[in-house]
């Protein structure tokens, strides 16, 4: 099969303590059962910082690379606006109290190895970009290890540090092409909905379970946005129900991949995460192996350059097989 995915060994650093959910052996799982398919895997390429740079702010690019050496671990103050009234406040001495200036929730801490592994995962993203934008391979599969798409321009939370698949978007548009993200995590990307708000040269559409039913990220992803200014239009949210099984999640996919050919998108970005299958703990969807290959096939059916990052799946004993899943119907 000529989808190639992109591995890199230092995806395997971040080892969140206590354990999380979001742990090394997924990377595994997932890396097993593509060399089983019959994937090539091709290294990941060192890149610069120019386009996570154009993605994330830098003061919050600077704070990850200087936190593992700072000792920073999970944070212990939100200097929210609550807290802060208006008032001028300073910028924190304690790491943990630095930590909340830019994280967004307690459940996302940052170790010795985050920083190495959340920057290999850019450089898989950015080399899936390489094999694809020379003409190498039609489509490429970034194995990104933490996932990215909760990751905003200028924070960070939801077990992502950088956002991957924006920057596999950003760098597409680099090279003059239009693109559209397709987000089929099970929870909506809000970081990635960040950072092209405002654009109407990147199309955010999300499908996932509805943040109004009490699902992560909460006050984020719901239908009435539609992006701003420039961007006004080109994001599309659809929200499903708990419990929304293949049928509807199949409908959904194909309604946000007709406003991706509505976009004039020339390249796709794909945040697949397989986290709405049935057994997944994190996610109250009911989506099946029928589900997830007949999202592979709708998005293969945009027959457009691709660029497939991992996001989210936690039920390690489905992991592997459904990504092999949607990358077997991807492939036809």
């Amino acid at each position: 099969m000529d989808l190639p995915f992109v591995w890199a060994d230092a995806v395997l650093r971040h080892q969140p303590t206590p354990p999380a959910v979001e742990v090394p052996y997924r990377a595994h799982l997932i890396r097993d059962a593509l060399t089983d398919a019959g994937h090539q895997e091709l290294p990941a390429a060192a890149h610069d910082d120019e386009v996570l740079l154009a993605v994330h702010e830098p003061p919050l690019v600077e704070w990850l690379r200087a936190a593992a050496r700072s000792g920073a671990d999970r944070p212990q103050l939100f200097p929210t606006p609550m807290m802060t009234a208006g008032m001028p406040w300073r910028y924190p001495t304690a790491p943990r109290a630095r930590a909340g200036v830019w994280c967004y929730d307690t459940t996302t801490p940052v170790g010795p190895g985050t920083w190495e592994a959340a920057r290999a995962a850019v450089d898989c993203a950015l080399t899936a970009v390489d094999l694809v934008v020379t003409g190498r391979h039609r489509a490429a599969y970034a194995l990104c290890r933490p996932p990215g798409h909760h990751a905003a321009p200028a924070g960070f939370g939801g077990w992502c540090y950088l956002n991957n698949a924006a920057v596999a978007a950003e760098a597409l548009t680099r090279h003059g092409l239009r693109v559209a993200v397709v987000d089929v995590d099970a929870h909506h990307g809000n970081g990635t909905q960040a950072a092209f708000w405002h654009r109407d040269d990147v199309f955010y559409g999300s499908v996932h379970v509805d943040p109004g039913a009490g699902w992560f990220p909460h006050v984020l992803g719901y239908a009435d946005e539609t992006g701003d200014g420039d961007g006004k239009g080109a994001t599309l949210n659809v929200p499903l129900a708990p419990g929304t099984g293949d049928i509807e999640w199949v409908e959904a996919v194909a309604r946000v991949c007709e406003s991706a050919v509505e976009s004039r998108a020339d390249a796709l970005v794909v945040s697949l995460g397989v986290d709405a299958a049935a057994d997944d703990p994190e996610g109250p969807l009911r989506v099946t192996e029928a589900g997830f290959a007949g999202t592979g096939r709708l998005l293969a059916s945009l027959d457009l350059p691709t660029v497939l990052v991992q996001e989210g799946g936690t039920h390690l004993p489905s992991l592997g097989p459904l990504v092999r899943t949607v990358l077997a119907g991807f492939g036809g």
